[in-house]
This record gives C-alpha cells, structure tokens and sequence, in this order.
C-alpha cells in the first residue's frame, strides 16, 4: 500500500513539473502550511520544499500559517529561523498566522507564553513592513491596518489583485479561533479580530465588485468546521460561523468562482466548500493544503479566461515522502 502510495505521489511530482498555465492571463502560484511542523528536523525539509517552489517559478506563494507544531517552543528563537527560512523564498511570499504562532503558546510544552504576547511578537517579526509581502522579491499589497485606521493592529490582513483576481488573507485560526467564552482576555481579543475580519472581507468583496474580477481567493488557517475546543466539558459555539456567513455574502455578492485555502487538519483536500449549515456554497471550492508530516506544498493554476479559473495539482519533493 504504501508503495502504491509512493509511486501515485511520484507521479503527481512529475506532472507538476511543467506548467499548467494555459491562456495569456494564466499563472501560477503555490499555497502551502503547517510546516515547518516537527523542529528541528523538519527545517531540512522545508529547504529542500522551498528550493523547488523557487525553481517551479510561480508568481508569488501563499502560507496559510502553523509555522511550528502546537507543542514546540513558542520562543523568539523559532519564530527567526522560520522568518528566515520565508526570507529564501525567491518570489513574494504571503503569510498569514497560525494558531500555533500564539493561542496555543500558553501550553507547557511550546514555553507557557502569554498568547497574545506572542502575537504581538508575530506581527512585529513577520509584518516589518505593512504594504508589503515577504521573499526576497517582495510585492505590493494592501494592508487592512494602513486602509482601515479603525483596525490599525491588523497588519497581517492583506489583498492584492493579479490578472483579474482578487487575493485576500483573514486571520482566522485553529483551536476554534481562540473563542473561550470563561477567559476574557482570549473572548474580547477574538470579537476584535472577527469584527475585522469581516469588515476586511466585506470591504474586499465590495471593491472587488466595482473593479469587475474574475474570481477571488480568500486564504487563512483554520479548518472552519473543526470545534475541538471545549469549556467545562462541553462543545462551545463555533467561532467560525462569522467567516463562513461573509464567504457565503461574498461568493453570492461577486457570483463568480471563488476559492478558499486553508490548513490545521494537515491532509490534502479539494472539495465543494460548505457554509455554516453544511450545505454546498454555489461558486466555491475548498483547497485544504498538506503539513506537519507532509512537508509538501500545492500548485494553483489560475486562468481568469477560464470558466473554471482554477485548477489545482500537488506539488512534491521526493526526498520528502520518506519520514
């Protein structure tokens, strides 16, 4: 079986080695996350992911967050050499957090952080410059915190256009989006980032409508229909039905193909995406990109000509099927 598994693997990796960009507004890009998962030995690997995402050439990269495992240290020293792994991507890198980043920070095992200290670590580390992506050619994009002054902390929530598509990153994160109804702290700090979020995404789907594109992306890293956190015991409301309800106005509003990529449950997925009732989105697919183990990334084609407009294909390292 695994053998099996290997060669289909091997397969795909031969496929993704030529271009899938067909029309004269086609282009590529790779999404990825989780990962670097299992320190320090996954950093290896990591290089050797990033080296063949720099010589596919797409136009830019896009991490959807978890740039550690949850039980490894939260520590300053972590957090530099992933930023300095992200700064030898050779195109623009985007990223977006992770729960591991922060909400998960206060466990014994990654160091017993203050979570939202650590936060403010991560927006200080790995958002230097508002306006603008990360890699060592970096692009242009706008930054919620320079266009919204009310939300001027927000400095990870991005959107830039190519071709036609709109790109937009919300921070929405596993661990049910750091919702714990008995901890103030974590409940006040989630109701201010979801009221950004969606605002980011309601403003986002608004200018995308005057300006006509094609399509839109919409990047973050929780699986939204995960609700693993619990209070007393019990299963608390999920702190994803906000996001879901505004990608729903947001597929209807636009009504053209739109496509969310998202991470935390580490296995590859393309599938219909489902609202907060678990009923199929009209114009909207899920891309769920692989990690920890998989230290393996995902090419998106997109081709604004095309009805379809995406069309998505594994993107492996051999050296890094075996563990």
């Amino acid at each position: 079986m695994l053998r099996t598994l290997k060669a289909a693997c091997l397969g795909l990796l031969a496929l993704t080695t030529q271009s899938l960009a067909a029309g004269p507004n086609a282009f590529d890009f790779v999404a990825l996350g989780d990962m670097p998962y299992n320190l320090p030995k996954d950093y290896e690997k990591f290089d050797r992911l990033i080296a063949t995402i720099n010589k596919s050439g797409p136009a830019f990269s896009l991490h959807i967050g978890d740039i550690k495992s949850g039980s490894s240290q939260c520590s300053n020293e972590n957090f530099q050499k992933v930023f300095d792994q992200f700064a030898t991507f050779e195109g623009p890198l985007v990223y977006t957090p992770g729960d591991n980043e922060w909400t998960d920070c206060h466990r014994e095992a990654a160091g017993k952080f203050d979570p939202l200290e650590r936060l403010s670590v991560v927006r200080s580390m790995f958002y230097p410059k508002p306006g603008q992506s990360l890699g060592r050619k970096p692009m242009p994009v706008e930054s919620q915190a320079l266009v919204m002054p009310e939300h001027k902390t927000f400095v990870e929530n991005v959107r830039f256009e190519k071709n036609g598509v709109m790109f937009v990153t919300l921070h929405v994160v596993g661990s049910n989006n750091n919702f714990e109804p008995l901890n103030p702290k974590s409940a006040m700090e989630y109701f201010e980032r979801d009221k950004a979020n969606i605002a980011w995404l309601d403003d986002s789907v608004k200018r995308a409508a005057e300006r006509g594109v094609k399509a839109m992306v919409i990047g973050f890293q929780a699986n939204p229909y995960d609700i693993r956190q619990k209070t007393g015991g019990l299963p608390v409301a999920s702190a994803f039905a906000n996001t879901l309800k505004g990608i729903e106005r947001a597929a209807k509003t636009l009504n053209r193909p739109l496509l969310v990529i998202e991470g935390d449950e580490h296995t590859f997925e393309y599938v219909p995406l489902l609202n907060s009732e678990f009923k199929p989105i009209p114009n909207a697919m899920r891309l769920q990109v692989m990690g920890a183990d998989q230290v393996q990334a995902v090419r998106v084609t997109v081709d604004p000509d095309d009805p379809a407009v995406f069309g998505v294909t594994p993107l492996l390292v051999r050296e890094n099927l075996s563990n």
